[in-house]
């Protein structure tokens, strides 16, 4: 917002002839009006005697005369009936709101807001004119960065420093109106200020905003997002601050979290997905260790890929997350599934990979004797630790070791989660997951309609207030019922009257 004051001159408003007072107004709109926005409002504010602010509905104040009055020019806004004394003109986007003094004249109030709205119009369409040049640009800095060349980057830019980047990826209905709204609202500039630079464009259909800062961003790119989102129905993933280097990381990151949002949560961040309630709970010795063997066969790339497809839920979106083709992608989750000898589309494997993977690095929340106690375990187990041995045949991934799930703190959280559900909804939910999220061959095992089904999920999802399209809820849920699951959990125990009707206990 910018703000700018000047002392009233003696032809603010002052008598005389009619005709030479409109024409000294006009002319003084217009020199201000050519030196910029913020000028013509403030010598708006001059000829009223009062406040002037125009009010962007997504950016909130852009140019207020003086600072004090943008929060009430901004209400005066949103609900005009509270503010009937102000004056209001649409203009380039934005609204114009004058506040005279009591003494001005009603017809040249009119008149100055007239002008200067037609000429901040004006000055809008000058802009618009070179946006579409602008836009480019910015959508060719991002598939820049994207590709690697941070440094051609920020040397375009003119920030010096910038050394980590926040990125958003958005889809919706109309990302074109979404893109010209929220750039008016941004207002990017390839010099920066106040130590960050924002780049806006779309790229193969998406919506992608990047801001590049020191390290922390101040949250302000995150409200206009999120505004612009829930104003034109929006979903946005949300990676970063990562270093400039791992932009592409941050790209995938964004696209997996993505997946996660909902109508009710439109941004979700790339760190909320993944079980990262449940990790802090588990003891952080056995959890690690365990951790550490099952992923020891993995390169930091396998690891980023396996935690895209578990978060995306298929190889074809993962594929578009990664900017890879579906067949590179399943050829590399082919190789991957070798190498950990498990089943990646096990469904307990999926949620024991999500949890391996939100493991505290080395040497996080273990201490010495922790770490004593794991080494003397690999030396006597041949280099493996005793929890995780496979001499008994089933792979590591298939099952957990002792002392990691079965602990108080995880069945609270599990309890937590899902023990508001009625036996059978609990019965039906676990099968469900258990096929892989699809409702025919779950429905033929549990003896039940593919609606009933359907109707049963549907409520699963009201109880828990979780949204079961979502592959990260979907193992979170999985681990939440095998850690409090009971002998009557079995689709051969679902209590029936008569053919396929069920009964409620």
């Amino acid at each position: 917002m910018s703000t700018t004051t000047h002392t009233t001159g003696p032809d603010a408003a002052g008598p005389g002839d009619p005709r030479a007072v409109r024409e000294a107004m006009a002319d003084r709109l217009l020199r201000a009006a050519t030196r910029s926005g913020a000028q013509l409002v403030s010598e708006a504010a001059v000829l009223v005697q009062g406040a002037a602010v125009l009010a962007d509905p997504i950016a909130g104040a852009v140019y207020s005369t003086p600072a004090t009055a943008a929060a009430d020019g901004v209400h005066a806004v949103a609900h005009p009936q509270d503010h009937p004394h102000h004056v209001q003109r649409p203009a380039a986007g934005a609204v114009l709101v004058l506040h005279p003094a009591p003494t001005m004249p009603a017809e040249h109030v009119g008149l100055v807001a007239t002008t200067t709205a037609a000429l901040l119009e004006v000055r809008g369409q000058r802009a618009a004119e070179l946006r579409a040049e602008q836009m480019r640009l910015h959508t060719t800095l991002l598939r820049l960065l994207l590709a690697g060349h941070t440094t051609s980057v920020t040397n375009t830019v003119r920030a010096g420093g910038l050394t980590h980047v926040t990125l958003y990826r958005l889809t919706g209905p109309d990302i074109p109106t979404a893109h010209q709204v929220l750039w008016r609202a941004v207002r990017p500039s390839l010099a920066g200020h106040g130590g960050a630079c924002v780049l806006i464009g779309e790229v193969d259909g998406e919506l992608l905003v990047a801001e590049l800062h020191h390290g922390s961003d101040d949250g302000r790119i995150l409200r206009l997002v999120s505004r612009v989102s829930e104003r034109h129905h929006l979903l946005a993933g949300l990676a970063g601050p990562l270093p400039l280097a791992e932009t592409p990381t941050a790209h995938a990151d964004a696209a997996a979290a993505r997946h996660s949002a909902t109508p009710a949560h439109r941004i979700v961040p790339a760190d909320a997905v993944g079980t990262p309630q449940l990790a802090r709970l588990l003891p952080p010795g056995p959890y690690t260790a365990w951790a550490r063997s099952v992923l020891s066969p993995l390169t930091p790339e396998h690891r980023h890929l396996l935690l895209v497809r578990l978060r995306t839920g298929t190889a074809p979106r993962a594929a578009t997350a990664l900017g890879l083709s579906p067949g590179t992608v399943r050829t590399r989750l082919r190789a991957l599934a070798a190498l950990l000898d498990a089943d990646l589309d096990d469904i307990t494997v999926q949620a024991h990979l999500l949890l391996a993977l939100r493991a505290p690095t080395r040497g996080e929340g273990q201490g010495e004797d922790e770490g004593r106690a794991e080494s003397n375990g690999q030396a006597e187990n041949g280099g493996r630790p005793e929890s995780t041995r496979r001499d008994d045949g089933p792979p590591r991934l298939a099952t957990l070791p002792t002392g990691i799930l079965d602990t108080d703190a995880a069945r609270t959280w599990a309890v937590g989660l899902v023990g508001a559900l009625e036996p059978h909804l609990r019965i039906a939910l676990a099968c469900w997951l258990r096929h892989h999220a699809r409702t025919a061959p779950a429905a033929t095992e549990l003896h039940v309609h593919r609606t009933t089904l359907t109707a049963w999920l549907t409520r699963c999802a009201e109880r828990l207030g979780q949204n079961l399209a979502d592959a990260a809820v979907r193992a979170e849920l999985h681990l939440a019922l095998e850690a409090t699951a009971e002998d009557g959990d079995d689709p051969r125990a679902l209590p029936r009257r008569g053919g396929r009707t069920y009964r409620r206990l």
